[in-house]
């Protein structure tokens, strides 16, 4: 090996920590604590972590972009005479779709649970199995949390820390 070879290996940095396998992770959170066994303790609620990319594309596909236009129906035309565009979002559609991916148990896409609530979109999961007042902004704190999505949660967020290890 030739001193200039050897100067650029010993000044590289590997590249190996950052090739990693990229596999299924499953975090355990608390349930609402409307939600026991048989002998009165909590369920955990199993989720699994998404890669940011799936997430993305998640948000993208709950975002349409069409042609603004005024009262009359005529486009709105920009510098450079160029059409404008509008952006819509359903974020919360977009959010509760991820939670519904993310969540392992229960399987909100279980065509028992489906059947049950008589739900046949997703999306309407987790309004309809945490529909009591705090449960459902409780699992989503839980799953965006464990996505690293999430803000601070004040006494549940040790719970899932907890969970995690």
């Amino acid at each position: 090996m030739d001193t200039s070879t050897q100067v650029a290996t010993s000044n590289s940095k590997s590249l190996s920590f950052f090739m990693r396998e990229q596999r299924n992770e499953i975090v355990k959170a608390p349930a609402p604590e409307s939600f026991v066994d048989e002998n009165g303790d909590r369920i955990e609620l199993e989720i699994k972590v998404l890669s940011q990319e799936r997430i993305q594309k998640l948000f993208e596909g709950y975002r349409t972009r069409s042609v603004a236009t005024n009262d009359r129906g005529s486009p709105y035309i920009g510098p450079n005479n160029e059409v404008m565009f509008k952006t819509e979002r359903d974020t919360p559609r977009a959010v509760r779709h991820i939670i519904a991916e993310a969540l392992v148990y229960p399987d909100l896409k279980s065509k028992e649970l489906m059947e049950y609530y008589s739900c046949h979109d997703i999306t309407e999961m987790p309004l309809k199995v945490f529909w009591k007042s705090g449960e459902y902004q409780h699992v989503n704190a839980m799953v965006m949390n464990a996505l690293g999505l999430g803000t601070t949660v004040s006494n549940d967020e040790s719970l899932l820390e907890e969970a995690k290890n």
